[in-house]
């Protein structure tokens, strides 16, 4: 799950979304939900999701509000989930 939030800290409202789900059950595509999988990074981390990385803090300069550009605080979170798989012949 990557979020991006509002700012650099992770109890600020998500702004942005993408949700990859490893284990196969779901498949989600861009523009496919109205609302953010949680509504701060911190309320991830309270869910059991690991946070990965996070961008660095790059200084805004002036005239920066007006860009259109790409989302400076991106956060990768992780979930491990126990699968069982179940082996043919055993």
């Amino acid at each position: 799950m990557v979020l991006y939030t509002a700012n650099s800290a992770l109890d600020t409202g998500v702004i942005a979304w993408s949700f990859y789900d490893g284990t196969g059950k779901t498949v989600h595509m861009a523009g496919d939900q109205n609302d953010p999988p949680y509504r701060t990074g911190l309320d991830a981390l309270l869910d059991g999701w690991r946070l990965i990385q996070a961008s660095p803090l790059i200084s805004h300069v002036s005239g920066d509000e007006f860009r259109t550009d790409y989302l400076k605080y991106e956060f990768f979170f992780e979930k491990m989930i126990e699968q069982v798989v179940q082996m043919e012949g055993l």
